[in-house]
């Protein structure tokens, strides 16, 4: 197997310090080893030369596992050459059982950013224990599953799960289980070199679409996994693809010239960019196997829905982005009990084109959706619903709620408070202008979304939401809210940016666990946060564990007593001058570890005493010309100045010992960068759009420099020999607020 191009890099590697806390964190769950296991301990670091993903795997591969494992596990360690990092992270996939590789060979080929339900189907089918050999898989830190529950992988752990496969035959592809190169799947099976050993094949991304047989299908019995695009199965395929359980297909034919397909085990049907008319010949194939689990179409064109009689075992039914205007939901779908998740989702519409927007009315089909008792999941994203009828109160089961960007639905029945198993409930971008007392009642309720709504109160009730973590006032009509938001003992998070909010209440200091209040672009707030009284006051009351504040504030001054607890900090919209007094004021602020300003009408900012500061973010000061006072924040590791137009010069640049990545984007008056040779830890540097930049400054070994529409660094000889020219530079995206700011993802913002 040739590669085209190679990535030589060199990776990171930690002091033995950090080296061992790390590995201690994973294998003991504490900073250090118990004093029995210092030795071993030691060793074991030793060999993983201070690789971090190798200190991860290791050492959580370790974790809970008897003396004599850890002494096996440092032989095997000792056998392996010291560059050798995929022999190193091969030792942890050896100590799996088989089903746990199997998944774990799955996901490095397959299923990288899939969500992790539909995978955990064909495994449950091929009598695998899938929730507990993920939860192996994680804790031994081979996968991730993030937060959307999609399964992640390192890179390297992906490449060694590929590597793994590729040896099972050098020589002979057709002799392996997995093929997941689409040009060497596609030589396999038109060559007809495959055999029972394939498992799986992915035959998307070629150059141009193919037609199957069945006779090339005849030499794999034992597939189960076949992802298609385009193209065509031609034949009779009797008893062949008995074994499949996954079947994915990329814009499916409108007529299969097949007969005799039945596929008799699939478990996961995904279709998508497709035409299916309304008596598609593929449905009776599909729909065979009544042990069926998901369906999911996605951008496909329906005439109707299919009858589901055939798959009554069904547990997760997806329309999404479905076409034409008016889907017509058979009666059949009331049928499937055991239904867990339903989602009907319309494509993105704008809102000058409401009146051609896509047709689905609850009222014209309660008995089939409201019948759904084991329903969890209910998602009708886009459809023109007006209200809900109160028999959505019957449905019990429901842990999500999703009527987002129903443009035409106003009101909510009070029967709402009685689905007291609801974890989230998302209104966003809906016509709703007030909710229901019942609204109360949701006493599990963790997450409720109202943005850019017409909503202008909340009822006095929301007090009793007693579980709620995530409220998202954002874009909203709301002016003031309740004294009893102070009841929210469990609030995280509460989002009102562009709100039009005028004040807010004492009791937002009752609020013991709220770790992040943003407030951007809110016009009519008087003052700041909190009204003009609490400025300055000596009597302020902050939420106790308030670690990101994010506010529009035309005078800093005012923001004198801030939370001791504050970590992450955005200042919007300053315009008098932000001085010296001020950045020394928040030298109590000894968790202070992020600043961003954005879009600050400043001349000047003169950094002083920010002794803790790790990260700092400049961004839309379009007035600002110089920034000053960069050495005295010693532990500054990322620096990001983006579309500061008049931006002249930054001081003390060149004595930021500690800082890891510099980053000047779109600020085109700017000339020169001081030498930045003596900053030891820089790694990356990236200059982009900065026209009047005059030359590369000098940066050590380590670094390296991406350098992107700088016209006048294009002659500058040997300081670009290691830069990635701009036809190089792909996949590289600014993020204007970086999601270690936030903790969690920003919010985007509609144009305005």
């Amino acid at each position: 197997m040739g590669f085209k191009e190679f990535k030589i890099y060199q990776m990171e590697v930690l002091h033995h310090a950090h080296a061992l806390q790390l590995f201690c964190k994973h294998a003991f769950k504490m900073d250090s080893p118990p004093h029995d296991y210092v030795d071993i301990s030691r060793d074991i670091i030793g060999k993983a030369d201070g690789l971090p993903l190798a200190l991860v795997v290791i050492g959580s591969s370790l974790y809970r596992k008897s003396k004599q494992l850890w002494k096996d596990t440092l032989k095997k360690l000792n056998l392996v050459p010291n560059q050798d990092v995929h022999h190193k992270l091969k030792i942890s996939f050896e100590m799996l059982e088989d089903a746990q590789r199997e998944i774990f060979l799955d996901i490095a080929c397959y299923f990288i950013g899939e969500k992790r339900i539909h995978p955990h189907y064909m495994w449950k089918a091929l009598d695998y224990f899938p929730r507990s050999e993920i939860l192996v898989l994680t804790r031994m830190s081979l996968i991730k599953v993030d937060d959307f529950d999609r399964l992640l992988m390192h890179d390297l752990l992906r490449d060694l799960g590929r590597e793994i496969v590729r040896q099972e035959d050098l020589q002979m592809p057709g002799k392996r289980r997995r093929l997941w190169c689409p040009k060497i799947a596609l030589d396999v099976v038109q060559s007809r070199m495959g055999t029972e050993n394939i498992i799986a094949l992915k035959l998307i991304g070629l150059s141009k679409e193919q037609d199957f047989t069945s006779e090339e299908f005849s030499r794999l019995p034992s597939l189960r996994f076949l992802e298609l695009e385009g193209g065509n199965l031609v034949g009779d395929f009797t008893n062949l693809l008995s074994s499949l359980r996954w079947l994915s297909w990329h814009r499916c034919p409108s007529d299969l010239h097949t007969v005799n397909l039945c596929l008799w085990n699939l478990v996961v049907l995904k279709i998508s960019d497709s035409n299916i008319p309304k008596n598609w010949n593929g449905w009776d194939s599909c729909l065979a196997n009544r042990d069926l689990k998901v369906i999911h179409l996605t951008r496909c064109h329906l005439s109707t829905v299919p009858d589901f009689s055939t798959c009554l075992n069904l547990k997760i039914l997806v329309f999404d982005e479905h076409s034409p205007k008016s889907l017509q939901i058979g009666n059949s779908i009331c049928k499937l009990e055991r239904l867990k998740r339903l989602e009907i989702i319309a494509p993105p519409v704008q809102l000058s084109k409401l009146s051609e927007s896509l047709d689905f009315d609850l009222f014209a089909v309660p008995s089939a959706i409201y019948g759904l008792k084991y329903l969890s999941s209910l998602k009708l994203e886009g459809q023109c619903i007006q209200e809900l009828h109160p028999s959505i109160g019957e449905m019990v089961s429901l842990t999500c709620l999703s009527l987002r960007d129903c443009h035409q639905l106003r009101k909510l029945p009070d029967s709402i408070g009685k689905l007291r198993s609801l974890l989230e409930l998302d209104l966003a971008q809906t016509e709703i202008i007030g909710l229901p007392d019942s609204i109360g009642y949701l006493k599990n309720l963790e997450k409720m979304s109202l943005d850019f709504t017409p909503i202008r109160e909340l009822p006095n009730s929301i007090g009793g939401l007693q579980s709620l973590l995530v409220l998202d006032l954002l874009g909203t009509k709301i002016t003031e809210l309740p004294a009893s938001i102070g009841y929210l003992k469990r609030l995280e998070r509460l989002l009102l940016d562009q709100s039009e909010i005028r004040e807010l209440p004492k009791a937002i200091g009752m609020l013991e666990n709220l770790k992040m209040l943003f407030s951007q672009d809110c016009r009519n707030l008087e003052g700041e946060i909190p009204m003009e009284e609490w400025n300055l006051s000596k009597d302020i009351t902050w939420p106790p564990e308030l670690w990101t504040l994010s506010i529009s504030c035309d005078d800093p001054r005012s923001l004198t007593r801030l939370p001791f607890t504050l970590r992450l900090l955005e200042l919007s919209d300053v315009k008098l001058p932000l001085e010296e007094p001020f950045f020394s004021n928040l030298r109590y602020l000894r968790n202070l570890s992020a600043l961003s300003l954005f879009r600050c009408r400043l001349k000047e900012v003169e950094f002083e005493q920010l002794e803790t500061l790790h990260h700092l973010i400049v961004v839309e000061c379009e007035l600002l010309v110089r920034l000053s006072g960069l050495s005295s924040i010693g532990k500054l590791e990322e620096l990001t100045v983006n579309s500061c137009s008049q931006l002249l010069e930054i001081r003390d640049l060149g004595e930021l010992e500690s800082l890891k990545t510099l980053s000047i984007q779109d600020c085109g008056s700017i000339e020169r960068l001081p030498n930045l040779s003596k900053l030891h830890e820089l790694r990356t540097l990236h200059l982009l759009h900065c026209e009047s930049l005059q030359g590369l400054p000098d940066v050590p070994n380590t670094c390296h420099p991406y350098v992107h529409g700088c016209p006048t660094l294009c002659g500058s000889g040997d300081k670009l020999r290691d830069c990635r020219k701009c036809c190089k530079l792909r996949g590289y995206i600014t993020a204007i607020f970086p999601t270690w700011f936030y903790g969690v993802p920003r919010l985007a913002r509609p144009s305005t």
